[in-house]
């Protein structure tokens, strides 16, 4: 099962319970082994000797929990992945995280492996050991695997002031270390549609040493969403590597410096939709007439449109402990790139233009957090995030060249092309600081207040001054109860900002539906969220949760053209609404989660990037609400594992998942006037596992999987192709077998 703990939880019930942890810890230590302890860390005997196995565990095991007391969560609604819980899911550590997240409520399944949080787009920040990377570029790709995972959460609704910049949800991953998660594993992954994952990895320590490193290559034909309801789609082939290094230094029980480097690459065959109608015919076009000879005799079947996307990053933190005062700072680096290459002559009879298109961003920037016990019932927390950027983006454009117009004043070509160079470089910065006091006013009744400052000097110029306040009440044994308001700054993705220039194109196949081009704008939010959760009996939870964000340049972001390559653009007003039910039980080998959830978001009026729109939409949009195209009204997830003989050598595990959708929305009379079909998948998992199956001292555990995904092959579609900011029809996977075998060593 997926622990999906419902913990809408004071955080300072979590701080004081971590540090009460680590006090305990501290003082067993030293009561049992002060001389090891100060031979060992504190350097003041001038030995370099090596902590024990236990010591060294328990040490850091104490300076994760510190870690973790950094990153409140006070009426914030947390959604936490254990180890095992990873482990329970189908496909294991093979899944990919974006499927894992789906089982979370309010989060919504999309195409090119998008997931939506509460009705936002892309609001979404990744944190690697409570570090923010800086959004990156990939569309299809998870740069970050879910095997680089010991645990994480999702943290969602009105958060403390520490949390800026992306705030629908806040995705915190802990890697694995040389002391979660010691000894190694190689593992072959495979099954239906070529899929071939081998995967390495290992972990362990060396005196006050301790590192982490694992690698896996992808090679399969499902690289991207079938644009037919097909059982296998046309080139589609996908080769992707990843690899990830974790090194750490314990210098002494209060001081750790880390090291993480991350590498994702990887190629894309976009995949083709048969029977597509040719747009241009020689010798002129004229509206939608095609009853001419054709420019080009390539069929849409047999296009060779390719992506490549790289992700890299790197993050060096210090974290120390000293009384009351705890901090880490870091300093990280993140490169991503995009590049499209077309099939020069199929996009140019299909869509009018043939474009490689390459987009990269560099991202360097540094966060330190504090926290400070000021007072008995005050805990301090204070910091600051900036992000320095560069990107960079270039195209070169293969177009038709307009000869005149016909007689309605449609344009005429007649064949001939036109090349165009177009390039932009822009860098820019963002930053943002906080201060905030979790204040115990009682023993169940704590107050979480402060204030964040952020700005964005980039394509957009602007900041803001931000208040927070969350109040968390235990009215009963078992009872959290939690309400908050945070208001958001959220700076336009610099990435998506292409600035190309429209002039350029005038008088081609290329030319825009419109000449307006505003610059993509901050958005300004007012969040409100309440909810409660209740523990029913020992093992079973039950929790609720409601949410209202009134937005001011609501970002939303869509694929226009060919390359895909999405673009951000701001309705002039937004508003998203919803709630939240879900429950888990756990009973020996039993567990068992449910949830659903509903939602509305809707926008009016587009009020930048206008050119990527057709007049008539803009100006229907202009006066009216209409939804977005990400927009689900239900959502709803379940999961079920049972283990049997867990006490044994051979532990046996079935486990199953379920994900329900009610669809997004496509064009109806209006656009997004409507949703897609509704659809419910299943995915059903088996794993044996053999303890010492060898008897050897090396081979620790063998394990045998079994993973079916869309067990009763389910035909549903995720895009039909038309929408706001919707580039091509999408469906989902259809029945896939997987098996594996890894072996613990």
């Amino acid at each position: 099962m997926l622990t999906l703990y419902s913990q809408r939880v004071c955080a300072a019930e979590t701080t004081e319970d971590a540090l009460e942890t680590s006090q305990k810890q501290e003082e067993t230590t030293k009561a049992s082994s002060v001389v090891a302890s100060r031979s060992s860390f504190d350097g003041e005997t001038g030995v370099d000797a090596a902590p024990s196995s236990e010591e060294h565990i328990m040490v850091n095991a104490r300076l994760d929990r510190l870690r973790s007391a950094l990153q409140p969560s006070t009426g914030a609604t947390v959604w936490r992945f254990s180890r095992q819980d990873l482990e329970r899911i189908p496909g294991g550590d093979n899944a990919p995280l974006n499927q894992v997240l789906l089982q979370a409520p309010g989060v919504t399944q999309d195409s090119f492996g998008q997931i939506h949080v509460r009705g936002d787009h892309n609001e979404v920040q990744f944190r690697i050991d409570g570090v923010q990377l800086p959004e990156g570029l990939s569309v299809f790709g998870q740069a970050l695997m879910t095997r680089f995972v010991h645990s994480m959460s999702l943290t969602t609704g009105a958060l403390p002031a520490e949390y800026g910049f992306l705030p629908a949800g806040v995705i915190d991953l802990q890697t694995k270390s040389g002391s979660t998660d010691p000894g190694g594993e190689v593992s072959i992954y495979g099954g239906a549609r070529d899929y071939f994952l081998p995967s390495l990895q290992y972990g362990g320590h060396y005196k006050k040493w301790d590192y982490f490193l694992t690698a896996d290559y992808v090679h399969n034909r499902v690289g991207v969403e079938n644009p037919t309801p097909s059982f296998n789609a046309i080139h589609d082939l996908s080769n992707q590597y990843h690899f990830l290094g974790h090194l750490r230094y314990t210098a002494d029980e209060n001081t750790r410096i880390s090291f993480i480097a991350g590498v994702s690459n990887a190629q894309y065959q976009l995949p083709n939709n048969p029977g597509q109608q040719k747009q241009f015919v020689s010798p002129s076009f004229s509206g939608s007439t095609l009853s001419h000879q054709l420019y080009g005799s390539v069929d849409s079947s047999s296009l060779d449109e390719r992506q490549k996307e790289i992700t890299d990053f790197a993050i060096l933190s210090l974290q120390k402990d000293i009384g009351n005062l705890s901090f880490q700072t870091s300093v990280f680096s993140r490169y991503s790139s995009l590049g499209y290459s077309p099939d020069m002559l199929g996009d140019l009879v299909y869509n009018g233009v043939a474009q490689h298109a390459a987009r990269s961003v560099m991202s360097t920037g540094e966060q330190t957090d504090f926290t400070w016990h000021a007072a008995k019932r005050h805990t301090v927390r204070f910091g600051f995030q900036m992000f320095l950027e560069r990107t960079i983006s270039k195209t070169d454009t293969r177009a038709y060249l307009q000869t005149g117009e016909d007689a309605d004043g449609n344009a005429e070509f007649d064949g001939k092309t036109v090349n165009i160079h177009d390039g932009t470089g822009r860098t820019g910065w963002i930053y943002g600081l906080y201060a905030q006091d979790e204040w115990k006013l009682a023993h169940n009744l704590t107050l979480n207040y402060g204030l964040r400052f952020d700005g964005v000097d980039e394509y957009a110029h602007s900041n803001q001054v931000s208040p927070r306040v969350n109040i968390v009440w235990k009215p009963w044994q078992g009872a959290v109860m939690h309400a908050g308001y945070s208001r958001y700054f959220t700076p336009p993705p610099f990435e998506l900002i292409g600035g190309a220039s429209l002039s350029k194109y005038v008088g081609t196949s290329a030319e825009a539906a419109n000449s307006q081009n505003s610059t993509v704008k901050a958005e300004r939010d007012h969040y409100f969220d309440a909810g409660l959760s209740q523990e029913i009996v020992k093992g079973w939870n039950v929790s609720f949760d409601a949410y209202v964000k009134l937005a001011k340049n609501l970002i939303d972001e869509g694929q226009f053209g060919a390359p895909v390559i999405l673009s951000a653009f701001n309705y002039r007003r937004g508003q998203v609404n919803g709630y939240e039910v879900s429950t888990n039980y756990s009973y020996g080998g039993l567990n068992l989660y449910g949830s659903f959830a509903w939602s509305r978001a809707i926008g009016k009026d587009i009020v930048s990037a206008q050119w990527n729109f057709d007049p008539a939409d803009l100006s229907y949009i202009r006066n009216r609400w209409v939804h977005l195209d990400h927009d689900q009204r239900w959502t709803a997830s379940a999961g079920a594992s049972w283990t049997a003989f867990r006490k044994s050598t051979h532990p046996f595990m079935i486990s199953a998942t379920m994900l329900y959708g009610s669809g997004l929305r496509t064009d109806g009379e209006i656009p997004n006037g409507v949703s897609l079909s509704p659809y419910a998948t299943f995915n059903l998992s088996m794993v044996q596992t053999f303890k010492n199956l060898f008897h050897s001292r090396y081979l620790q555990k063998t394990q045998l999987r079994l993973d079916v995904v869309n067990l009763f092959d389910r035909t549903y579609q995720l895009r039909d192709g038309s929408g706001i900011g919707v580039g091509a029809p999408q469906y989902g996977l259809r029945r896939t077998i997987m098996c594996g075998i890894s072996e613990r060593f």
